[in-house]
């Protein structure tokens, strides 16, 4: 499955299951962990479990097996690593206090200059 295949199935999926303010953050040239982080917020812990599962599921369905799953069972913040796509899927609360968003959204910082170094 081609990586943009599978950015729209974890995007559809999550529209399937009502998941919340989607966004889709292309991260290339800012990480070498994957290419998109997908975010999405759910109603509840069970909310969050159940999106998190199906994500998985339907993307295992689809050939691409998950790499991992963290915090499937707490359902605050679960996150499904499909390698070139990570999926973190958090109650409001949470994602409003990491605010993920501005993180990876950020310009990346200029080096500074050393003075005083010759």
């Amino acid at each position: 499955m081609q990586l943009e295949q599978l950015r729209e199935l974890v995007v559809e999926t999550l529209d399937d299951m009502k998941a919340r303010d989607i966004q889709v953050l292309d991260v290339r040239g800012k990480t070498a962990i994957t290419d998109y982080m997908i975010l999405a917020s759910g109603t509840s812990d069970r909310h969050v479990k159940a999106i998190a599962e199906t994500v998985a599921y339907r993307s295992k369905e689809a050939g691409e097996t998950p790499l991992g799953t963290e915090g499937v069972a707490e359902g605050e913040w679960a996150l499904v690593d499909l390698n070139g796509v990570v999926v973190h899927v958090m109650q409001a609360k949470v994602r409003d206090f990491y605010q993920l968003e501005r993180l990876w959204s950020a310009p990346e910082a200029a080096p500074r200059a050393m003075s005083g170094l010759s």
